[in-house]
Formats: structure tokens, sequence, C-alpha cells
């Protein structure tokens, strides 16, 4: 009995590890809310596909960001219990 909680707790553990590194990349891709400097120089490189495109690709990272983090939560939670 306790050694099956053992594995479980570790099983968690990794889990909730592996979800805590998705979650850092996932952020770490997701463009930030003002262009910038480099923004105002290339203004005028950006055409109206490339913007769909951007916009469609942050929004399916905050899409992932979101179910991540519940993941994540879920296994704190999980944690906590066991």
């Amino acid at each position: 009995m306790k050694g099956t909680m053992i594995v479980m707790n570790l099983a968690v553990t990794i889990l909730q590890v592996l979800c805590s590194l998705a979650l850092v990349a996932i952020v770490m891709l997701q463009s930030g809310k003002s262009a910038g400097l480099s923004g105002a120089i290339s203004g005028a490189a950006d055409t109206f596909l490339s913007k769909n495109k951007a916009k469609s690709v942050d929004a399916k990272l905050a899409k992932m960001t979101k179910w991540v983090a519940i993941l994540w939560v879920v296994l704190t939670l999980a944690l906590c219990v066991l």
C-alpha cells in the first residue's frame, strides 16, 4: 500500500515538472502585446495575411496556456492530497 503511494506521488511529481516546463515554454513563445521599436521600423513589412497568422498562433498559444495552467493546478492539488 505504501509502495504504491510512493510510486503514484513520484509519477504525479514528474507530470507536474513536465507540465511546468511546458507552461514556461508556451508563455515564452507568445509574442508581446506591443511591438516596440522594431515594430515601428519594420511596420511596412507586415501584410494582412501575416498579421492574421500571428493572431491565430497567438490565440492557439493563449488557449494552450490556459489548459496547461489548469492541468498544473489540478496536479498541484493532487500532490497536496497525496
